[in-house]
């Protein structure tokens, strides 16, 4: 992965540990209620890199919805030194590499198809049974109206 740290998982158990002996010593920070975006519009054109790591579509890091672990996608980075920090920006911008996602996610280019073709039979596995799935697709054309 060109020289770049993997990237790190950090445990919920380990997480809860790690505030219960801050709030112990007195070191918990009070929460600031602070405005941020809470849709695209308001976002759009925010300058960038975007510091908002807590939205979903910030590239910097993913939480587990199941074990509530967090991955640091950079762990050698810090959030400003993100080339790309949001998936939606990169989504706009219409189709891109296996190898330019692979370096916008800090994973191998195998490790990302590998995620296309699970998504893929995801989504085949989605269409009714007599519905011919993703297949309708193959030879459609985006810029040929119905």
């Amino acid at each position: 992965m060109d020289g770049r740290d993997r990237p790190t998982t950090l445990s919920r158990k380990i997480m809860a540990r790690e505030h219960r002996k801050m709030r112990a010593r007195g070191e918990m920070l009070d929460i600031i209620d602070y405005w941020r975006p809470s849709n695209r519009s308001e976002c759009l054109n925010m300058p960038r890199p975007c510091l908002y790591v807590s939205c979903r579509h910030h590239l910097y890091l993913d939480v587990n919805p199941k074990t509530g672990s967090i991955k640091l996608n950079f762990p050698d980075k810090e959030v400003w030194e993100l080339g790309e920090s949001c998936a939606l920006d990169v989504a706009e911008r219409g189709g891109i590499t296996l190898e330019e996602v692979g370096q916008i996610m800090n994973l191998t280019r195998e490790r990302i198809r590998q995620v296309e073709v699970r998504g893929l039979e995801k989504l085949n596995g989605l269409s009714d049974e007599g519905d011919e799935g993703l297949e309708v697709y193959i030879d459609w054309d985006p810029s040929v109206s119905d």
